[in-house]
């Protein structure tokens, strides 16, 4: 029995590292967005109240899955839309929402007003950007919490991959801060994933509301599908970093 419990805690915690890569990328760039030395320390105390929020969120998921998954609106106008709506879903899609909300607000600064962001990113209270990082960890959390019940209904194996997961979440959330601090061109890329992360989770919160739009309904997109568009993405823009850089080096020797 305890050499089992041990197994699913290791199954877990990788489970956890894989789903946690859009959380990731969320918490290092919101972090940005406060002054320099304070951005460990968001990130730090964001992520560390968001574990202790998830192990809270999992002892009241164990105990009251029922009441998140029950309906508790139901709408049909023929033929235009159609909805089956729970607390899970509505909670992934205003997440989902929000995050697309932000990564247009983000590339529409970078592409237009840069100098105006940064003046705005002076303004903002780390206070309020530790809440959106535990509000957004807590919308990530709830498809790696569901995944890790379906695979072991011990709660202290489920509690310990959370905390053991969220220390790794802090060690490279930093590292990919660091990263994207030096490396300012994959920012943009960070924000075209978060987009599909936003979009992800829209198309995820559509299906679990049973969303139909004109008689379609609404498939979610798999994690493979999500992973592969974004191997797609840094090969392209790897491909093009490159192409520039050769491009820039005729032009200098010409």
């Amino acid at each position: 029995m305890i050499l089992e419990n041990i197994l699913t805690l290791l199954m877990l915690i990788l489970l956890q590292a894989v789903l946690g890569f859009d959380n990731l990328l969320y918490i290092s760039l919101e972090s940005k967005r406060a002054p320099l030395e304070k951005q460990k320390m968001v990130r730090t105390l964001g992520i560390g109240i968001a574990i202790g929020l998830r192990i809270i969120l999992l002892y009241v998921l164990v105990n009251l899955i029922k009441y998140f998954q029950d309906p508790f609106l139901t709408f049909d106008i023929e033929g235009i839309i159609g909805a089956t709506v729970n607390v899970h879903s509505l909670i992934v899609l205003f997440g989902g929402a929000f995050i697309l909300y932000t990564a247009v607000k983000e590339i529409w600064h970078l592409v237009y007003m840069e100098e105006h962001d940064a003046e705005e990113r002076k303004q903002v209270s780390t206070s309020k950007i530790i809440a959106m990082i535990v509000f957004m960890n807590l919308i990530f959390s709830f498809d790696s919490i569901l995944s890790a019940m379906a695979l072991s209904d011990v709660f202290w194996v489920m509690a310990t991959a959370i905390i053991i997961s969220g220390g790794l979440m802090i060690w490279l959330s930093e590292r990919v801060s660091i990263f994207l601090t030096k490396n300012r061109l994959y920012e943009v890329l960070g924000l075209f994933i978060l987009f599909l992360v936003g979009v992800m989770l829209i198309s995820e919160g559509g299906h679990l509301a049973h969303l139909e739009l004109f008689g379609e309904h609404i498939t979610p997109m798999s994690k493979v599908t999500f992973y592969f568009v974004i191997f797609i993405l840094v090969v392209i823009d790897i491909v093009q970093g490159r192409y520039q850089k050769r491009l820039l080096a005729r032009r200098a020797e010409g």
